[in-house]
């Protein structure tokens, strides 16, 4: 292999190998994103094996014209110049729409008629939301703008539920549309940054109920990944609209996936070629004989340092809350080393018992929060709590004991816990300053933990 290939990512198993990428905003001969998307194109044109196909969630184009002419020519320039290293009879595109390129009425026929995608869509959406099935592997993908429904924000849901239905037996789902279910890095905003509220339940209900792997999305300026109720949302919009992105924090980058029987792994490549975040999903459950049980009270630490890439803890937590909760701070777990303040706290908030991890980043800082289920007032609890720093912020997650589909926690950071460095001293139902420091105020405390 030449020194600057780079090694793609590849089925285990009979099954599939894909790039995706997205809001390249460019489509203007010499304008600032053709130079970053081309970056970018570099490194895919790299992979080798070249990937099997390519999806592309929206915002080709800076689009946002009244001018049907220079939409048009935004469009070929796109697809002619700066994608012409692409033979898209052997390398398949397809591409959902986006606020820059369907934002009324005419652009939305200028997308269908330059793309010509399938046009098995639902009445009035043809050619912009359509499914492509390619042996085991399912792809839809839903037009999050639709004018016939209000426009951004706005997807409709029957036809997905018919699709999802009449191919049930397709091994592997993916769902693509150009906006974010659930809000990123703290970016939300109905309609304009996530779908909206009358869809955004019904829309994820019909992925959990059909098994479906992957929500894939872009609009919001970073890569992410979180899961909720089992399904993975995966934003990517890192193709172009760096001077937009927020400094030392996001960058510009594709992602190389592979699909198989045992699940999906991803590398998030920037334009250096750089694995700069991976992920296998979903996680193996731990070893039965790793999990070890921590006693209440403050011990010396059975595990510090850094967690290794690939590597995460998982708590398990069982009780009895309070049947009358005041709203005080509960501990069930803290982590701290003696004279600094306790970087990592895991308990109960307020008076509706919130699960919350509080993380504190930097010294001298406001820490970061993550926000969980409520826990319900004289109540047996048993749940699981997991920190996966190759997940970024939404790599804290949360189970029920008797349930496998896990769920982030809410965030409004833009990075996860991979700084944290495992403190020497633990603590179990109260915090770091003794047993009269935000202790846990219910019943039957347990705390098993296991790393790997």
């Amino acid at each position: 292999m030449p020194a600057d290939r780079i090694p793609a990512l590849l089925p285990r198993t009979p099954g599939h190998h894909f790039v995706l990428y997205g809001d390249t905003c460019s489509g203007v001969p010499g304008a600032l994103h053709e130079t970053t998307f081309a970056s970018v194109n570099a490194v895919i044109r790299r992979l080798s094996p070249q990937p099997e196909f390519i999806l592309f969630p929206g915002d080709e184009i800076i689009g946002l014209t009244p001018d049907a002419d220079a939409l048009r020519a935004q469009w070929r320039h796109w697809l002619d110049h700066e994608m012409a290293w692409l033979d898209r009879q052997t390398i398949p595109l397809w591409h959902t729409t986006g606020n820059h390129t369907t934002y009324d009425v005419f652009s939305e026929d200028v997308f269908r008629e330059v793309l010509d995608l399938p046009r098995n869509g639902p009445p009035g959406q043809e050619g912009l939301s359509y499914w492509v099935r390619r042996g085991d592997l399912l792809l839809v993908f839903v037009h999050t703008l639709w004018t016939g429904l209000g426009g951004e924000g706005h997807v409709e849901t029957a036809w997905l539920e018919h699709v999802l239905r009449e191919h049930a037996d397709a091994r592997h789902k993916l769902v693509l549309g150009h906006h974010p279910v659930h809000p990123v890095n703290g970016f939300s905003g109905p309609y304009q940054r996530e779908i909206g509220p009358e869809h955004a339940s019904r829309f994820w209900g019909l992925l959990v109920e059909a098994g479906v792997l992957a929500y894939l999305c872009s609009h919001i300026l970073a890569f992410d990944v979180q899961v909720h109720r089992g399904v993975l949302q995966i934003c990517t919009a890192g193709a172009g609209t760096a001077h937009r992105m927020p400094e030392g924090v996001e960058y510009l980058h594709c992602v190389q996936a592979a699909l198989d029987d045992q699940g999906l792994r991803y590398q998030v490549l920037d334009t250096e070629g750089r694995a700069r975040e991976r992920l296998t999903w979903p996680m193996n459950p731990l070893s039965p004989g790793t999990w070890m049980e921590l006693s209440v009270g403050e011990a010396a630490a059975p595990f510090t340092g850094p967690l290794g890439e690939g590597c995460r803890i998982e708590f398990r937590f069982q009780g009895r809350t309070v049947a009358e909760a005041a709203g005080a701070a509960q501990t069930l777990f803290t982590a701290f080393s003696r004279g600094s303040l306790a970087p990592l706290w895991i308990g109960l908030r307020g008076p509706r018992q919130t699960l919350t991890l509080i993380f504190g980043r930097e010294p001298g800082r406001s820490p970061h929060y993550w926000v969980g289920p409520d826990l319900p007032e004289g109540q047996d609890f048993d749940l699981h709590l997991a920190i996966h720093p190759d997940m970024g912020p939404g790599g804290v997650l949360y189970r029920l004991a008797e349930e496998t589909r896990w769920s982030s926690f809410a965030a409004a950071s833009a990075t996860g816990l991979a700084a944290l460095h495992w403190p020497g001293q633990w603590s179990i139902g109260h915090g770091q300053h003794g047993c009269g420091d935000r202790r846990f105020l219910g019943n039957a405390l347990k705390v098993i933990f296991a790393v790997g």
